[in-house]
């Protein structure tokens, strides 16, 4: 998916039905600011707006992924393409999101052993500090 492309053809449905970005902002419960991020290609509407979004610009979510008007011929090839390109962006997801607990889990680890150390030297120090003469 190609961000810039799918904010261009935001834009430009908007426009084609005579929304402003302060009008379609509002109808979504979004600010005219989001709006103009997903016109820009600086980020993408929220699952949770999209299908509102289509409604407001009549077209269909495979369109919107696709950043172009497709022809009922080309349908199925390109909701099979953004399905394909969907997964992986959740693939990747998963991944990081998988070394990131990794990590959690080593520094976690780390830190139990290091508490455990540390506790176990300051009642040694103590030990030895209280069987002095």
């Amino acid at each position: 998916m190609d961000q810039e492309k799918i904010g261009k053809f935001i834009a430009s449905c908007r426009k084609d039905a005579g929304i402003t970005q302060a009008a379609l902002a509002e109808e979504l419960g979004v600010t005219d600011r989001a709006v103009s991020k997903w016109e820009n290609g600086k980020s993408l509407p929220d699952a949770s707006n999209m299908i509102e979004l289509c409604k407001k610009l009549n077209i269909t979510i495979n369109e919107l992924l696709s950043g172009e008007h497709i022809a009922m011929e080309d349908y199925k090839e390109k909701a099979e393409e953004n399905f394909a390109e969907l997964k992986k962006k959740v693939d990747n997801t998963v991944k990081a999101l998988n070394t990131i607990s990794l990590i959690c889990v080593i520094v976690s680890v780390t830190l139990f052993l290091f508490t455990i150390i540390y506790q176990m030297c300051v009642n040694m120090s103590v030990r030895w500090i209280c069987s002095l003469p």
